[in-house]
């Protein structure tokens, strides 16, 4: 996948303008928050769970060399192979060696972000094997030539007629508006790449070390049919999903399905524990789970930790107000949303993935959300000290942060300028207090009235307020 990261202004401009994806995120605005806000209010220990789950991941990560050693020990002893994949080079040559292996042509795929993080489709069609996404949503991407948006909704993005548009140009049936018969349809279609797959690809939720065992869970049964249907699994999930016990692993299932859909279970939970064994009824003959880094290491020990608790249940995306706005593809790469603004500088480095933590209100909304209390506003802010001690921002960014801490440090020059651009903001807004173009300030007035300042000046209120109470 194209790293645009750095077009974030520009993307997000032209989001902002498109009317088809101003209509498809409204859907999101009414539709995951307020079902896990319903969720969240059925279920008394919510709290609880919540801070049981940040002190496990956190005692995970203080262990995580021996949880992934003894998972990688039990896979081997129920018959599969497990693979260390530094990077996410090693990793597409790892899968592509294990699907040379057994003269693959066609692999089905699970739904998978690890998989988007390294580039895996295009690396297998550049090598003669061809992907076939088998979630309902990746395939209308796949069948579009696009990319997720959303992490667990990942053609959010589109509309009905989009969907109806690419299975027409597609599958070369009449079109329809009926979302019933366009699912029937996929169905119809994906049954006979399942048939004819020799190998299916699929993420993991969770790993389990005490079992050997890798859990996808989704609301759909392709995830199921990928990995039982092929003679070969492969599981391509990263090094931070482990979890010691099946016990802790539920834990975690009690908080994904509320955060990510409001749902108190999703419909489908499925294990893995290795190849097919006798009395098997079905499973595949050869099993392979691929461990991904990709930087992930780096991150153990450093001020972004917190980050590897991350469950990836999309709550702070949606709940933020920055991507309820743009939408996931103005952050141009994999992982959107606060969460992306966070892992994508440690990825592709913060050169490129700067605008991201520079794309956020601080409402605090994505931390307060967030199942395991990941504190994303204060890992954004990691990043733009980062990025500002680099000398990487904006001249004109830099610049009017030396002009304002020239001000601030001079209260004989702050006070009357700060009354005076209160002034100016009043004059330009008139009678309505709304000023609708303001000279520097373009990303906001383009899009919506700017208020102007109300009463005093906050130094001038201070000042009245000493006053007082001094008085008292």
């Amino acid at each position: 996948m194209q790293i645009n990261t750095p077009f974030f202004k520009q993307r997000a401009h032209d989001a902002l303008a498109d009317a088809n994806l101003q209509k498809a995120l409204g859907n999101l605005k009414a539709g995951f928050p307020e079902k896990r806000a319903i969720a969240v209010s059925r279920m008394p220990e919510f709290e609880q769970l919540r801070d049981q789950g940040r002190d496990l991941k956190n005692h995970i990560l203080e262990h995580l060399d021996l949880y992934l050693e003894e998972f990688e020990r039990k896979v081997i002893e129920n018959g599969g192979h497990v693979h260390w994949a530094r990077t996410a080079d090693d990793a597409n040559r790892i899968i592509l060696d294990i699907c040379q292996q057994v003269d693959a042509k066609t692999v089905t795929k699970g739904k998978s972000m690890v998989t988007e993080e390294i580039g895996l489709n295009d690396f297998l069609e550049a090598n003669g094997v061809q992907p076939v996404e088998t979630d309902l949503g990746e395939y209308i991407l796949q069948l579009r030539h696009d990319h997720p948006s959303h992490i667990i909704a990942p053609a959010i993005h589109l509309n009905l007629e989009d969907v109806s548009e690419a299975f027409h140009a597609n599958h070369h049936r009449p079109k329809s508006s009926d979302p019933a018969v366009l699912m029937q349809e996929a169905r119809e279609v994906l049954r006979e790449k399942f048939v004819a797959a020799d190998v299916g690809i699929t993420g993991a939720n969770f790993c389990v070390a005490e079992t050997g065992s890798t859990i996808i869970v989704t609301n759909e049964g392709n995830g199921d049919l990928t990995q039982t249907l092929p003679k070969t699994h492969v599981v391509v999930t990263s090094i931070e999903k482990v979890v010691p016990t099946l016990e802790d692993m539920t834990l975690f299932l009690r908080l994904l399905a509320r955060s990510a859909t409001g749902q108190e279970f999703s419909v489908y939970n499925t294990l893995s524990s290795g190849p097919r064994r006798e009395g098997d009824q079905d499973g595949p003959e050869n099993f392979h789970v691929v461990l991904v880094d990709n930087g992930r290491s780096e991150m153990v020990g450093s001020e972004f930790q917190d980050m590897l608790r991350c469950i990836r249940c999309s709550a702070c995306m949606n709940h933020c107000p920055v991507y309820g706005a743009v939408g996931g593809h103005s952050y141009g790469w994999v992982y959107p949303g606060p969460m992306g603004s966070v892992l994508t500088p440690q990825m592709i480095g913060i050169e490129k993935g700067g605008m991201l933590p520079n794309a956020s209100t601080f409402c605090g909304k994505c931390e307060s959300v967030c199942p395991v209390r990941i504190p994303l506003p204060k890992l954004m802010r990691h990043w733009r000290e980062d990025e500002f001690e680099k000398h990487l921002q904006p001249k004109a960014a830099r610049y009017g942060l030396a002009g304002w801490a020239f001000l601030a440090k001079r209260p004989a020059l702050y006070k009357p300028y700060t009354r005076m651009a209160s002034w100016m903001m009043k004059t330009w807004a008139g009678k309505n207090g709304r000023i609708k173009k303001l000279p520097l300030a373009g990303g906001w007035t383009d899009w919506r009235d700017m208020p102007a300042p109300q009463g005093k000046t906050f130094m001038q209120a201070w000042k009245e307020q000493q006053k007082a109470g001094g008085q008292q």
